[in-house]
């Protein structure tokens, strides 16, 4: 994986903050895989320039406080910044209609999924923010909840798979692979509660 060729020497060099560094660029938008960050700093755990435990802790820091910063930029300056150039590249107008739409259809919900899909991560966030619709609290908890399940997963991943490349990567895959049929399965679930829920309100 060549994001993974990149990172591997800088994370070795310059450790945790390297790590938390680019996981606060990923929670802005920028196109680099959060999962890989997250494995490739289990990997310098496991080769032995960092442990474990603290870069879960340092893993848990970063997607937290670089969503916290993009929920709090959608709700104190939401359409200011929406008027930035570099901003709408990142955060599209129709990245910003689906995450709306997702708000419409399955609520609270989307923030905990939207952990998990790159994509609308950041634009979720932030309309959750500029929306107003869910409170600062609310967000912690699903965002966290989430992150729970997820930076583990990729940080120890990483750790136990240092030793063995080809293992690691296609171990990487089926997880993501697993993750994306998970998500799918409870986005149909949703979708279907929320039309019955419709339907008894007509």
């Amino acid at each position: 994986m060549q994001v993974f060729d990149f990172l591997l020497p800088i994370f070795t060099d310059y450790g945790y903050i390297a790590v938390f560094v680019m996981l606060l660029i990923c929670g802005f938008g920028v196109p680099v895989p959060e999962d890989v960050t997250l494995v490739t700093g289990g990997v310098i755990a496991g080769l032995g320039y960092a442990n474990p435990h603290v870069m879960f802790a340092v893993g848990m820091a970063g997607v937290m406080i670089g969503d916290g910063i993009m929920f709090s930029l959608g709700r104190w300056h939401g359409h200011r910044v929406m008027k930035l150039p570099v901003f709408r590249r990142i955060l599209t107008a129709e990245r910003f209609e689906q995450a709306q739409g997702a708000f419409e259809k399955y609520g609270r919900w989307v923030m905990f999924v939207a952990r998990f899909l790159p994509g609308l991560r950041t634009p979720v966030f932030f309309t959750a923010g500029m929306t107003r619709k869910v409170s600062f609290g609310t967000w912690f908890v699903m965002d966290g909840f989430a992150a729970l399940i997820s930076v583990p997963i990729w940080i120890y991943l990483g750790y136990f798979g240092a030793q063995n490349r080809e293992w690691l990567f296609a171990t990487l895959k089926k997880f993501q692979l697993g993750i994306f049929f998970l998500l799918g399965v409870g986005a149909i679930a949703l979708f279907i509660w929320w039309r019955k829920k419709k339907r008894a309100a007509k």
